[in-house]
């Protein structure tokens, strides 16, 4: 077993989770002034990851993780070189999410667990440390993987039930990180529409449906556009104070940190509010 059961990385209970394949400063800014102590980064960042220092730059605190870089487009050499270099600038500051992706998206895609294991081996190789790493992982196999070469998991697009089962075959000594959407209104229909404008394009992508049916959805649910039992399971919606219930309820499974994604635009006119309503019953205190 590695160095990560000693070192689980700290990033606070609750961080901002965006699809934008980087972050600029001016948001990293305003994301930490609000009490927010980590800032994701989804959609496959690229292996330079020259955007990461302006925005850690811009800020005293705030941790960055990527949610995740994709290992069929992004080379495992150049990858270690972006981290070590941000690692020098900014010690403990970094944390490098890396994962397979899917099927039906990457061409190259051919025994994934192995490529995966090949991966992680020429980051050994390149001195990039276990405890600043994490696993995209759902299944078993990938869960223990995440913790056998990694500081732990950071699963997408799942639910609290999830989270619990993650825990309970990792043990308490490895890093846990799930995200969950959320969207801000008492409508439940309109929150529905939101969520299904975006889970609707995981429904076509079999890691996401297979983790879903072990976790005893239906395969009637599973089916476009998503039943409404999956939708309200995998998207938090109404008051602040009952999307930040749903999200507790993560924390309360097991989970070390939340990765919270505000479904509605990235933008900051849209963003910001969104996190800023959160804030108070997150519990977060606004940086000075």
């Amino acid at each position: 077993m590695n160095d990560a059961r000693a070192l689980k990385p700290d990033l606070g209970r609750y961080g901002a989770w965006l699809p934008t394949r980087s972050i600029t400063p001016e948001l990293a800014a305003k994301i930490e002034a609000l009490g927010y102590s980590a800032a994701w980064v989804g959609g496959s960042p690229d292996a330079e990851l020259a955007w990461v220092e302006p925005a850690l730059a811009q800020t005293n605190s705030l941790q960055l993780a990527t949610g995740i870089v994709n290992i069929w487009t992004a080379a495992a050499a150049p990858v270690a070189e972006s981290f070590k270099r941000i690692e020098n600038a900014y010690p403990g500051r970094f944390l490098l999410g890396i994962g397979v992706g899917h099927p039906e998206h990457t061409q190259e895609y051919a025994k994934p667990y192995a490529a995966l294991v090949g991966y992680l081996d020429a980051l050994d190789e390149a001195l990039v440390p276990t405890s600043r790493r994490v696993l995209a992982a759902l299944g078993p196999k990938v869960l223990a993987l995440a913790a056998e070469r990694s500081a732990g998991a950071h699963p997408y697009l799942t639910t609290p039930e999830h989270t619990a089962r993650a825990r309970e075959q990792l043990g308490n000594s490895v890093f846990l990180a799930p995200e969950h959407k959320v969207v801000l209104t008492t409508d439940r229909e309109k929150a529905r529409e939101a969520g299904r404008q975006l889970v609707g394009h995981y429904l076509g992508l079999s890691n996401y449906v297979n983790n879903w049916l072990r976790l005893g959805f239906t395969e009637n649910d599973v089916r476009a556009p998503g039943s409404d039992r999956l939708i309200d399971a995998v998207v938090a919606y109404g008051t602040p104070e009952a999307i930040v219930k749903r999200l507790r309820e993560h924390l309360d499974a097991g989970a070390d940190h939340v990765g919270i994604q505000v479904l509605g635009g990235y933008d900051e006119e849209t963003l910001l509010p969104a996190l800023s309503e959160l804030a108070g019953p997150l519990g977060l205190t606004p940086a000075s």
